[in-house]
């Protein structure tokens, strides 16, 4: 297994029993897609999770070697798309979509880490952190690179749509080798989110399909 321990910045101001309970729910997603939540607990008052350990890299790393094959990125695409599809019809969404919570295993994209910035949110007792700083860490409500504008804007009412726009995000750095918005500050990445359009997909690669860059 893997035991993920939050950092303390997290960690402060949050209702253990609180984030435990809201753990059972993403513990109850079972797909082939989705790395499950095993149980919860806390050491020190330090809130921790356990997963399976997974044997593969992570799609971070992937990406690190340069732009994907398009069959390749496709297959991603599509295994992330069937492990969100399963956890939005379950009314679980991830809000922290990106390469380091992706692993390739055997060839087969699964998602980890799901349901724990949901519990994170809502187990916090205390308005002493910001959402922006929340951000900044990138676990609460989203890391820059890859946050709806719903989330950088603060929205409380994030839904399902939160994750096809990171989804998207996530499509246009595997076929461009970079995100959407790059070599900007991370208040400057939230607000491109919110005012700019990133350059179309076939000016940086001809070889991808309309469809595809579209």
């Amino acid at each position: 297994v893997v035991i993920k321990v939050l950092p303390p910045e997290l960690a402060q101001g949050l209702s253990i029993s609180r984030f435990e309970r809201e753990i059972q729910t993403a513990a109850a997603l079972q797909q082939a897609n989705i790395v499950p939540v095993l149980s919860a607990g806390d050491t020190n008052g330090l809130p921790y999770y356990t997963m399976p350990f997974v044997e593969g890299e992570s799609l971070r790393s992937r990406v690190a070697q340069g732009p994907l094959p398009i069959g390749e990125v496709i297959g991603v695409l599509r295994d992330l798309a069937k492990a969100l599809a399963y956890a939005h019809e379950r009314g679980v969404v991830h809000r922290d979509i990106k390469p380091d919570n992706v692993l390739i295993s055997g060839g087969t994209a699964v998602v980890t880490d799901f349901g724990i910035a949901k519990a994170i949110s809502a187990a916090r007792t205390t308005a002493s952190d910001s959402d922006a700083s929340l951000t900044q860490v990138g676990t609460s409500v989203g890391t820059p690179s890859y946050i709806s504008p719903e989330q950088a804007a603060g929205d409380p009412n994030v839904d399902q749509r939160a994750d096809i726009y990171s989804l998207g995000c996530l499509a246009y750095e595997l076929l461009s080798g970079r995100p959407p918005f790059q070599g900007l500050t991370p208040q400057r990445t939230l607000a491109a989110h919110l005012t700019e359009k990133p350059k179309p997909i076939s000016e940086l690669r001809a070889d991808v399909p309309p469809a595809l860059a579209a």
